[in-house]
């Protein structure tokens, strides 16, 4: 019979969706249960440098191995485990096993610590063994290793010799023949007496497919170690599920888990979480897993620039690999300005828009759901032939229209066939079917707040100025409200990830402000309906 343990890193790894903030009494009950569920090895959390976290509790993000004793549960069934990422801990700190209740220490290092400290991560493993602890060392982003690099790293595992060594799917990445080409070198090549441990992520839905090939195709004397959270929890597309593998193992290798306990536990603790939070299978997990990513960066191109996947291919594509697999919104940011500026000469099609509108009453109506609620003021308004129409992202049902504008290549996509390209004003980071339409440059109308500065209405207004129209009315520009329905239809989202509504609407209003002190003089703007920016800061009407 095959031998496997199992290993929950619920409080870990599946923690890190919540930044690691659980009470202490979620951290008692949850170790409690697995504790007497019958499972071999649970992760209680980080520890990390005193400098880089301050512990008070209620996280798993410990500074001393103590700290966790009191997370231990009454009884010797389990091995008690915490993770340290090298680089983010001293070890000198690492007090001795005789110490603590804790029995092992997981270590993991990335290919970049091991092509630039192979020498530091050696000594690091080897005070962790010095002070009794069983020592697991973590491979981090296995797959990113030539299969020399993966070999020497193999080399190096054999001569520190630890309790584990193990083949981590970062990314999500690996399909089946993947990973069992990874586990068959490492199966070759690392001493029996090691066990190897698998700790897949779920961006393909192969978690669990994983961890039974990984049983099928090892030797009957190697010790399988299959690292698991409740529920699946974690960041993304989460884990291997706890209570999906227990179930297996307890029908097909006659381990005797308590599901039950499992599934009890789950009700209590995390179905609770899981009310505010999302994990498991989505696209940006899927497309994570394709490019080899971290998701946040996925999810950031998704969410605040609501692009296409092409152009998140092509993004993601010009990030560094090593920077990829981190997330930097700054430099994502930096690479999204670069990839959509593609400035063009569109003094011809701003002419094209001064002859229509030069001295006119604009009437633009953003997507707000306030447009639904006046429906019938702002018809009227449309049908007077002093009045020239532009609508932001969306056409209004009974609403007469001029011109659509559009700042952004999804929701062109989804408009592009209900208006005349000539009555389309489409800008510079679109880049199809942009035939016949009033193209303009993209970076000419940006606001001045980074993380904001393509908000269409910003850029919109400021083509208008700078094309002389006369009195501007708005409509549907109403600012985010916190639990509300704030658009026209789900089509929009509310904010842009790592951007709070608060914050959203703090920014638009500082660009707005700043473009009402621009257009004193020389542009009237006034709202037709109920907006958050009504009134700017400085007194100013809208």
């Amino acid at each position: 019979m095959k031998r496997v343990e199992l290993l929950d890193c619920t409080l870990r790894d599946g923690g890190r969706i919540i930044d690691c903030r659980f009470k202490d009494s979620v951290i008692e009950g949850i170790s409690d249960d697995l504790t007497h569920a019958g499972v071999e090895i649970i992760e209680l959390g980080f520890l990390r440098d005193k400098d880089l976290v301050c512990y008070t509790g209620d996280s798993t993000f410990f500074t001393g191995v103590h700290q966790m004793d009191r997370f231990v549960a009454d009884s010797d069934r389990a091995l008690y485990c915490a993770f340290i990422d090298y680089g983010m801990y001293d070890f000198a700190d690492l007090c001795d096993k005789g110490d603590t209740r804790i029995g092992a220490i997981r270590v993991g290092f990335t290919k970049k610590d091991f092509e630039t400290d192979e020498k530091g991560i050696r000594q690091a493993l080897n005070d962790v063994k010095s002070k009794g602890y069983k020592l697991f060392v973590q491979g981090v982003n296995t797959p990113g290793y030539a299969d020399k690099q993966l070999l020497d790293v193999i080399d190096m595992v054999n001569e520190v010799q630890p309790y584990s060594f193990g083949i981590v799917d970062t990314y999500g990445s690996l399909y089946l023949e993947d990973l069992t080409y990874i586990y068959s070198v490492v199966e070759h090549n690392l001493n029996k007496n090691i066990r190897i441990d698998i700790h897949s992520h779920n961006n393909f839905q192969s978690s669990f497919a994983f961890a039974q090939e990984v049983l099928r195709v090892s030797s009957e004397d190697r010790v399988i170690i299959l690292d698991a959270t409740l529920n699946g929890m974690g960041k993304c597309a989460g884990n291997l599920n706890t209570e999906l593998i227990v179930d297996y193992l307890n029908r097909k290798t006659g381990k005797e888990y308590d599901l039950n306990l499992l599934l009890d536990c789950i009700d209590r603790y995390l179905v609770p979480l899981k009310r505010n939070l999302t994990w498991g299978y989505s696209i940006p997990a899927f497309m994570a897993g394709i490019y080899k990513t971290h998701p946040n960066n996925v999810i950031y191109l998704t969410e605040k620039f609501r692009l296409r996947s092409k152009d998140i291919k092509y993004i993601l594509a010009a990030i560094d690999e090593e920077k990829r697999q981190r997330y930097d919104y700054d430099n994502i940011q930096r690479i999204y300005r670069e990839y959509s500026s593609c400035d063009i000469d569109d003094s011809k099609e701003r002419r094209r828009i001064r002859e229509v509108i030069k001295g006119k009453k604009v009437l633009v109506i953003a997507p707000g759901k306030s447009v639904l609620s006046h429906t019938d003021e702002l018809a009227r308004t449309s049908r007077d032939k002093e009045v020239i129409v532009i609508s932001i992202s969306f056409i209004p049902d009974i609403i007469h229209v001029d011109y659509l504008f559009c700042a952004n290549a999804l929701h062109w996509g989804r408009l592009r066939k209900q208006m005349a390209p000539t009555q389309c004003i489409i800008t510079s980071n679109i880049k199809e079917n942009i035939q016949g339409t009033i193209y303009i440059n993209y970076s000419s109308y940006l606001g001045e707040v980074d993380q904001l500065a393509d908000n269409s209405m910003i850029m919109l207004l400021n083509l208008l100025y700078e094309c002389d129209a006369g009195d501007i009315m708005l409509a549907g520009f109403d600012g985010l409200q916190v639990d509300s329905d704030n658009y026209v239809s789900e089509e929009f989202v509310d904010s842009g990830h790592g951007i709070s509504i608060a914050d959203s609407n703090s920014m638009i209003k500082k660009m707005y402000d700043s473009f009402l002190k621009k257009a004193v003089g020389k542009v009237k703007v006034s709202m037709l309906t109920p907006s958050l920016f009504e009134e700017s800061e400085n007194g100013i009407p809208g």
